[in-house]
């Protein structure tokens, strides 16, 4: 089991800490699958509902927060029946629309693991005005079951009434839904060829810059962010805070960064270079390489 889960084992019920401790190995980063899901509702003989909720704490301790220190889990179950962990991260230093909330690390998470619709959302502290307007964004937003603890099961609409979406700006394919965007340079850099596959997956609607980030560590392994727009705009995910939420989710320190991509369209009425720089070199000594592509 991986150290950073030792205190949130401990305050689990003992059945559910006995049944979790195998899937907690080495290369756990949050993903349980239906059938595991099921497994853990057999040995403990807990109710779904109950079992997610029970759950938090092993999400929380995926948190870097070290501005607030203030550790939130997320869990968004898809129509799969598989659940996607997530937390928030604080990147030291830097401004706080730098940080990633629970709620978007763990719907990214679901988007990055082929997802496309979430069911459910189970958090340990009530969704921020922000994450409400992030979860709308997705298909049949309204319709996502909030689960909190000691409150009732709630759809979203019931937190984000009158809500403000993609559909007030014309858009009928919302977040998760597929996207595909051709995006082609002649390149056998295997970083870029991974860079160009998530930038034509990404959700960019409002302003046609389709991006992704890339980040390689020492050891060659590779970790993606894909640019996600929002409605209100402020709540949208930046790739590169996409990418850095995906390495801490698979317990990877952000300095053993050996190498970062941003790849984006150049029809694109924005450019997300600087604010990737800033958070990049506010974790790790290296320089970002930036590449603009034209769309097909």
């Amino acid at each position: 089991m991986q150290d950073r889960f030792l205190k949130s084992v401990a305050k689990l019920p003992e059945p559910l800490a006995t049944a979790i401790v195998p899937i907690l190995n080495k290369d756990f980063a949050g993903h349980i699958d239906a059938q595991q899901l099921e497994e853990l509702q057999t040995a403990t003989k807990m109710e779904l509902n109950e079992l997610l909720l029970a759950l938090l704490p092993i999400a929380a301790a995926l948190a870097r927060p070290p501005i607030s220190d203030f550790h939130v889990g997320a869990i968004a179950r898809g129509k799969s029946g598989d659940i996607y962990m997530g937390a928030n991260i604080e990147l030291p230093g830097e401004a706080l629309f730098h940080s990633v909330h629970a709620e978007q690390s763990a719907i990214s998470h679901a988007w990055l693991s082929g997802e496309s619709i979430i069911e459910d959302i189970i958090v340990n502290a009530s969704p921020c005005g922000h994450c409400r307007q992030f979860i709308n964004e997705l298909v049949e937003g309204g319709k996502v079951n909030i689960h909190l603890p000691l409150q009732k099961v709630e759809p979203l609409s019931h937190y984000l009434p009158y809500a403000f979406g993609p559909s007030d700006l014309n858009i009928t394919e919302p977040l998760l839904s597929k996207q595909q965007h051709t995006l082609t340079l002649d390149s056998n850099d295997p970083m870029i060829i991974e860079g160009l596959d998530h930038a034509g997956l990404s959700y960019a609607p409002y302003t046609k810059t389709y991006a992704a980030v890339v980040l390689e560590t020492k050891d060659g392994a590779t970790y993606c962010g894909r640019y996600a727009e929002n409605a209100a705009f402020n709540p949208s995910m930046q790739p590169m805070q996409m990418a850095l939420s995906t390495m801490a989710r698979h317990n990877r320190d952000f300095s053993e960064i050996n190498r970062a991509v941003l790849i984006e369209s150049s029809k694109g009425v924005i450019s997300l270079v600087g604010a990737a720089m800033d958070a990049l070199h506010s974790v790790a000594a290296v320089e970002l390489e930036h590449i603009v592509v034209e769309p097909e």
